[in-house]
């Protein structure tokens, strides 16, 4: 049997989650993942306030104890007192993967100017990738997807289609991704042999 990639969510709202309001950016990131991915996975939900210990303690559990391969976090990337999401991620991380959050930066900049306050990034902990995402639906879409024209033809890739690939140099599940909404990319040295 086939091993399926494990993807942790991680939702981090002092709002959401003390019940103020509905959270949003689970819902957002299973939906896109769910839509996303060809292959098998399954995901760990989480949904924790802007506390950096927290957000440390819950990115070990999900990589260290849940054997999660894949971590996303939503929220908490800004330049506020309470985003903390960034620190969080490199203090437990091994290495930082710091063209991600160049990328999303790059992308959300298309939209609004104030992309550039965004301190997102990514980094390994071990075999697992994390990548901090930001907060509202919408971007999370855009950043793992990418920006079309009026026509809906891709002009810029969104960060995933790099994800599956790195997630192969560290041993992960092989992930194949629906190409009408992500193509994932990989170099041709790692395609598959043919018969």
């Amino acid at each position: 049997m086939t091993p399926s990639l494990k993807i942790g969510l991680i939702s981090i709202s002092d709002r959401a989650s003390s019940g103020v309001y509905a959270d949003q950016g689970l819902p957002a990131l299973l939906d896109w993942f769910g839509a996303a991915l060809a292959s098998p996975w399954s995901a760990c939900e989480r949904l924790i306030p802007d506390e950096r210990a927290r957000i440390e303690a819950t990115l070990i559990e999900l990589v260290d104890i849940e054997g999660c391969h894949l971590v996303v976090t939503t929220g908490g990337t800004g330049p506020a007192p309470r985003d903390v999401t960034p620190e969080a991620t490199l203090a437990i991380a091994d290495r930082e993967m710091p063209g991600f959050g160049e990328e999303m930066r790059r992308i959300s900049r298309h939209f609004v100017p104030t992309a550039i306050l965004s301190r997102q990034t990514a980094a390994i902990r071990g075999g697992s990738l994390i990548v901090n995402l930001p907060g509202q639906p919408k971007a999370i879409r855009e950043t793992l997807e990418g920006l079309r024209d009026a026509e809906g033809k891709l002009v810029v890739e969104g960060i995933f289609a790099a994800v599956p690939y790195c997630l192969d140099l560290l041993g992960a599940p092989r992930v194949e991704t629906h190409a009408a909404i992500c193509r994932a990319f990989r170099p041709r040295s790692a395609q598959p042999k043919a018969p």
